[in-house]
Parts: structure tokens; C-alpha cells; sequence
């Protein structure tokens, strides 16, 4: 006997959606155009598919925190490998798809792209070990500089400033492999879930801790040294974006802060510009700051009322 075919549901006349997906159609047909100058539409990549990525990521490189519940110990390098073999898998495919993406001219061949797909996972798989350490360092420095923290074990679980890096620092790795829109997808997923923005292109050195961390953004030239601390709310952003002739904003160039070792700079500072924070400075809560600074500076709000600085503009 066949299935009853489910109900069809009717649209209500009012809403007119004959007309209205038209015009949408037309405008998609527009910006498709407009976007692909003309050719085949190509497969955009999966955001829900990142997230998977992500999550099978994360708990590879820190299988009894982000693994099943009771996992042995002689079922963790099993579970490593089975997750990181089919989180590895899925980026393959979607890293495809950006690389036919940014193939605006169509000059590569699709042997080519699966090639090039296949060595940029396989380069990010064998930076996984040393992304590893890095995090351990971040974790240490996290755990080291905050007094309410009671384990190494706390800091993997609970803090957003962990939970940001370890994603920017698949992300950034992801970013100099050539898959800038994976990576930039990546970084918001952290940012949504966080309230920190890290631009996957700002590189960050080892022992980074952000502290609290809501409003927290770090531009995408931005360049952090080792051992840098960082309060909720501050930014390391542009001081001012260049245009060209036309008015149109210039893309590139470095335009935010290089901020040394041993940096700690506190809650709703604002740090605007290719300016150099020198190593071993501390910049006050709040301060507005477009200068460079030499090494051991230290810079208070009424410090920075004192000096004449120049407006900012961007982030």
C-alpha cells in the first residue's frame, strides 16, 4: 500500500510570493553575474560544514576535555584518529570549493584544484603538533596570569580567551595556506561565540592571554609578540583606511599595531595605526593611543589627556 503523500501547504494570497521570489530571483541572477563575471555558479562553502570541522578540530587536539564523556585512556589516540581523519576529510571538500572559488579566471583544472586541496590539508595536518604547543603555552599563560584561576583544566574549559585563540590559531594557519575564506569563517564562528575578534591574518606570538575578552578585536595586520596580555574591550585596530582616486577604500597594507613581548594592555585601551607598542609597556585602562612607544613605556588615561594624539578613524 503506498504512503500518503503529505499535505501540500498552501501560501497565503496576501503575501503575493509568486512576485516576490521572482524578484528575488532576478536580483540573485544580477549578483551572481555581477560576482562571477559570467561564469557556471560555483559551490560555496558550507558554514554548517565548518563548524563540524571546527568542533572534530578542537577535540583532537584536546580529546579529554572536548572528546566523549569516559573516554579511555587507551581509546584516545583511536578517537584522535578516527575524528581527525574525518574532520581532515571535510575540510579537503570545502577548501576544494574555496580554491574554485578564488579561481576567478577558471586557469585551474579540476585535477589541479584536488591537488592543491589535498597538499594545503596535508601541510595544515602536519602543523597540528606545533599548533598544539603553542596552545599549551597560551593555557599556561592564562592560568599563570589570572589569580581566580584553579587548574590548568579550568583554563581549557571555561575561558573565552582560550576558546578564541585555539580557533584563530587554526584559522591563521589556514589563512597563510591560501584558504582565507575557510579561516575568515572560522574566526567569526569564535567571534560569535566569544565576543572576540581576531582577524585570522594578525599574528600572534606564544604565551598570548586575553583575559575576559568580550569587545576584545585585533586587526588582520596586526602583529603580537610573546608573553602579551590583553583586558576586555581593547582594540588593536586601523587608524585610518586610504582610498584611491575613485573613493574606493584601499585593501591591503599594513595598517594596525606591532605590539612587542611582555606587553599587557588593560581594559577599553584603543590602539590605533601601524604604530609600535616597544616590549615591557603597559597601556592604562581606556587610553586612546595613535603613537609608538618606546620599550618599558607605561601610559595612564591622564597621561594620554596630556599628550596631543590624533583622531582615529578605523578598525
Amino acid at each position: 500500500m503506498n504512503a500518503r503523500p503529505e499535505p501540500r501547504i498552501v501560501a497565503d494570497k496576501s503575501w503575493d510570493l509568486d512576485g516576490i521570489v521572482a524578484e528575488l530571483a532576478d536580483l540573485r541572477a544580477i549578483s551572481q553575474k555581477r560576482r562571477y563575471r559570467g561564469r557556471s555558479l560555483p559551490e560555496l562553502p558550507s558554514r554548517e560544514a565548518i563548524v563540524t570541522i571546527v568542533d572534530g578540530l578542537v577535540a583532537s587536539l584536546y580529546p579529554r576535555h572536548f572528546g566523549p564523556a569516559g573516554l579511555s585512556p587507551d581509546g584516545v589516540d583511536w578517537f584522535v584518529a578516527d575524528t581527525l581523519d574525518q574532520a581532515l576529510r571535510t575540510l579537503r571538500q570545502q577548501v576544494r570549493r574555496e580554491l574554485h572559488l578564488l579561481d576567478v579566471g577558471g586557469e585551474l583544472s579540476r585535477s589541479e584544484v584536488e591537488c592543491r586541496a589535498l597538499q594545503l590539508v596535508a601541510d595544515f595536518a602536519h602543523d597540528l603538533p606545533r599548533i598544539r604547543a603553542l596552545l599549551d603555552s597560551d593555557i599556561r599563560a592564562a592560568f599563570d596570569g589570572d589569580p581566580a584561576a584553579k587548574s590548568l583544566d579550568e583554563v581549557v574549559f571555561c575561558y573565552p580567551g582560550i576558546a578564541a585563540i585555539i580557533r584563530h590559531r587554526l584559522a591563521h594557519r589556514l589563512y597563510l595556506l591560501g584558504a582565507p575564506m575557510l579561516a575568515r569563517i572560522i574566526g567569526e564562528l569564535a567571534h560569535a561565540q566569544t565576543g572576540i575578534d581576531i582577524h585570522p591574518g594578525a599574528e600572534i606570538g606564544e604565551s598570548f592571554f586575553i583575559d575576559h575578552g568580550t569587545g576584545v578585536v585585533i586587526g588582520e595586520t596586526a602583529k603580537i609578540g610573546r608573553r602579551v596580555r590583553l583586558y576586555q574591550a581593547v582594540t588593536l585596530g586601523a587608524k585610518r583606511f586610504e582610498v584611491d582616486d575613485s573613493g574606493a577604500i584601499v585593501k591591503g597594507g599594513d595598517r594596525h599595531p606591532i605590539i612587542e613581548d611582555d606587553v599587557v594592555i588593560y581594559a577599553g585601551a584603543t590602539v590605533l595605526g601601524r604604530i609600535t607598542i616597544g616590549h615591557g609597556s603597559s597601556i592604562g585602562g581606556s587610553v586612546w593611543l595613535t603613537k609608538s612607544l618606546p620599550p618599558g613605556s607605561v601610559v595612564t588615561q591622564a597621561k594620554a589627556r596630556s599628550d596631543t594624539f590624533d583622531d582615529g578613524a578605523g578598525i
